[in-house]
């Protein structure tokens, strides 16, 4: 046997529900389902405190089932139906059995003040049930009378097929009432309005003409229908049958039976279509939100980074070349400065060998002085070379925090500290010319015999010998005077030859030291220029790998997003499509005594 329409249409919103991840809608449709193939069709009865909502339904069926009065109302729902012989229980828990925990049998005529009673003293009451031998209810309809304040909530949870508003004919619908009636027709289309205690009011014909236009005025396609309880169970304690279609019962009767029970699946149709549209509303609203995030660009901070790494990229790449030409601009002016230092130190040192020597004799001294001299040139070569490699290090952090602020490692473990250890050779002493006993006697006879001749010619005039005392002393003094010159001469000489092999092994230092020096910077600057080179390269690698990771995630994000939002438009496509089902099962929504026509 083919399903109904509305029941297709029912059991796609429920696999849409399902796909879309919503369990809740799932239940709320399955449970629907269930009530509409129950194939009972259920009136609730909604009303403020007041209106004679249940005084309505107890003339409906000729009972007083509802309790009223002005200290009694309606606390929990009351579900009335058909049966065989009055019943009544007090159903909590929300259990369904006929019997058993959760159902508690009471009298009919008690059974609205025990659910009242129960529920005011705190107890799970969920509803109170009744059943009645009514020809009205025999057909399947089912009457719930509901609590005040009336609420689409409760229309929702007692799965509405029909709603019947009370509201008495001494006043016009209230802002509040036509409120909830726009909430409750789009829940549950087929609402009828029915206009109570028009035996209260002469004028209750233009009451009712204003609640209808007030109905039209704002869009409720709704029925009203004037009734007077009073003069209907008035009517039936006396049988008076013109007093009874004077309460305006009959009408209501007649579109109870006729127009709901005898279009049960025209208002099934109305209420799945009505249900389905508020079901794709809830289900649409989130989908489109997704579907716009969908159509934004990618991940803002995402995209912020890759740009990131690649204003990084670009700024090493431009820095590349600037930091190796200040590399070798700091090592040109580093070698200057040392060399420089190299030179003073060892003027410094000249200048104290030549002041040594113009006062001690290298021959005796020369022992000590080349000791002093060897020290001297080591200090110096420690010292400078110190000087070089400290101002190394310096320079090494300085481009090292250009090249990689981040990377202590960018910098070698450590740089070569050692002095060659022919920086500083042996200094040998220089030739010295020995002034012995046999030296000194020939100097002084060469020295005494001009004085002896000079002073002994001088005496001849005075009739005096070549040879004399005179002469002889002369001689004397003129020898000793050779000597001691020739002495002089000698150490000045010794001294001269002492400064001359000083001032050449000074410059054998240098020249050996400096050369050591020299070669020490190329090669600390081959090493730094080589690792910086090699840390330029591997941030330019871990910078493109980042970006490349970082693109790889957008263009990913921007795949899934795209596979996302076809899906989500697959979505929309399928809930517009199940919508406009909905709406052609039920394309005109009129007035329900008039004319329940499709």
């Amino acid at each position: 046997m083919m399903a109904a329409p509305w029941l297709e249409v029912l059991d796609d919103a429920v696999r849409a529900c399902a796909t879309q991840g919503r369990p809740d809608l799932v239940r709320r449709l399955r449970d629907r389902r269930s009530r509409l193939l129950e194939r009972q069709l259920r009136v609730v009865v909604i009303g403020e405190s007041g209106q004679g909502k249940s005084q309505l339904i107890n003339a409906l069926l000729n009972a007083p089932v509802c309790a009223v009065g002005d200290d009694r109302t309606t606390v929990v729902p009351t579900v009335v139906r058909h049966a065989e012989s009055p019943t009544a229980t007090v159903v909590t828990g929300g259990r369904r059995a006929i019997e058993g925990p959760g159902h508690k049998p009471v009298a009919v005529e008690s059974v609205s003040a025990e659910a009242n009673r129960e529920a005011t003293s705190g107890a799970p009451v969920v509803r109170a049930e009744i059943g009645l031998p009514r020809a009205l209810l025999a057909g399947g309809l089912a009457l719930v009378d509901t609590p005040a304040p009336a609420t689409v909530e409760t229309v929702d949870s007692m799965s509405a097929d029909a709603v019947l508003m009370a509201t008495d004919a001494t006043s016009d619908l209230t802002a509040a009432e036509l409120r909830l009636l726009a909430q409750v027709a789009r829940l549950c289309p087929t609402i009828i309005v029915v206009l109570t205690k028009i035996d209260l009011v002469p004028g209750w014909r233009v009451v009712a003409e204003r609640v209808r236009t007030a109905l039209r005025q704002h869009g409720l396609l709704a029925s009203v229908l004037p009734v007077s309880a009073t003069l209907r169970l008035a009517a039936a304690r006396t049988g008076d049958k013109a007093l009874n279609e004077e309460s305006g019962f009959v009408e209501l009767i007649r579109c109870l039976h006729n127009d709901l029970l005898g279009q049960a699946d025209l208002l099934a149709r109305r209420s799945v279509a009505a249900l389905t549209a508020l079901t794709v509303e809830a289900l649409l609203e989130p989908l489109r939100e997704e579907f716009n995030a969908t159509q934004q660009p990618s991940n803002g901070e995402a995209m912020s980074r890759w740009q990131a790494e690649g204003r990084r990229l670009e700024r090493l790449q431009r820095d590349a070349g600037r930091w190796q030409t200040l590399l070798s601009d700091e090592v040109s002016d580093l070698l200057s400065d040392v060399e420089f230092d190299l030179r003073d130190r060892t003027r410094r040192i000249l200048v104290e060998v030549d002041e040594y020597f113009d006062a001690a004799d290298p021959a005796r001294t020369w022992e000590e002085f080349e000791e002093w001299l060897r020290q001297n040139l080591t200090t110096v070569a420690e010292t400078n070379s110190e000087w070089l490699l400290d101002r190394f290090e310096w320079v090494a952090r300085k481009i090292g925090r250009q090249v990689a602020p981040h990377r202590p490692d960018a910098l070698p473990d450590s740089l070569p500290r050692d002095v060659p250890a022919d920086a500083v050779g042996d200094l040998r002493m220089p030739r010295v010319e020995r002034f012995g006993v046999g030296q000194k006697l020939f100097v002084g006879m060469r020295g005494s015999y001009s004085g002896l001749l000079m002073f002994g010619l001088a005496t001849t005039i005075a009739g005096l010998p070549l040879i004399n005392p005179i002469s002889l002393g002369a001689g004397a003094a003129f020898g000793a005077k050779s000597v001691f010159e020739e002495r002089g001469n000698r150490l000045k000489r010794r001294q001269a030859a002492a400064k001359t092999a000083a001032h050449r092994y000074v410059d054998d230092f240098f020249l050996t030291y400096g050369k050591h020096s020299k070669d020490t910077a190329r090669q600390i600057h081959r090493a730094l220029r080589d690792r910086l080179s090699s840390v330029a390269d591997e941030l330019r690698a871990e910078i493109t790998e980042a970006a490349k990771t970082i693109k790889q995630g957008i263009d990913t994000d921007a795949a899934e997003k795209t596979a996302r939002a076809h899906e989500i438009r697959r979505g929309l496509e399928e809930l517009t499509l199940l919508r406009q089902r909905a709406s052609a099962l039920s394309p005109r929504q009129q007035p329900v005594p008039r004319g329940l026509t499709a």
